[in-house]
């Protein structure tokens, strides 16, 4: 736990509940998921890690991928009422040191992410390379809609 600026800040790992990430989701305006799949991407994400003000929650991340050749950042958010304060700084250094935990001796783990427009700065801030790049394509996307 660290206070700062008079409120109490936790970060919690692995204990992101459904209604947490549905909430939390929801705040952001992102898409509406059922709630087998929100239940599904918890139990298969590799790690997460949410945040808490005064005991609200107000920002989650996930890891996803096979834990041993790439990882993905995957739903970091912090609520709007919560933003400027670092927590999104924090809990991607979390994200990271987790990759960091699982990456085998003597070998590289891709740790990758798709940003939502205009917070290209806040990763290339915390050590990501916006796509392309000379030698790297760029990043692309499919829905599947059913």
């Amino acid at each position: 736990m660290q206070k700062r600026a008079d409120h109490m800040l936790e970060l919690k790992e692995n204990m992101l509940d459904r209604d947490t990430y549905l909430g939390l989701r929801k705040q952001v305006g992102w898409v509406r998921l059922s709630d087998s799949q929100a239940d599904a991407a918890l139990a298969n994400a590799l790690y997460t890690v949410c945040a808490y003000l005064d005991g609200e929650p107000v920002g989650m991340g996930r890891i996803v991928g096979d834990g041993a050749v790439v990882s993905y950042v995957q739903d970091l958010v912090v609520i709007p009422k919560a933003q400027g304060r670092n927590i999104g700084g924090m809990m991607l250094e979390k994200l990271r040191e987790y990759v960091v935990s699982i990456t085998g001796p003597g070998t590289r783990m891709m740790l990758c992410l798709m940003c939502a427009k205009g917070r290209e700065n806040f990763y290339e801030s915390h050590g990501f390379t916006a796509r392309p790049t000379e030698v790297l394509g760029p990043g692309m996307i499919c829905y599947i809609d059913k």
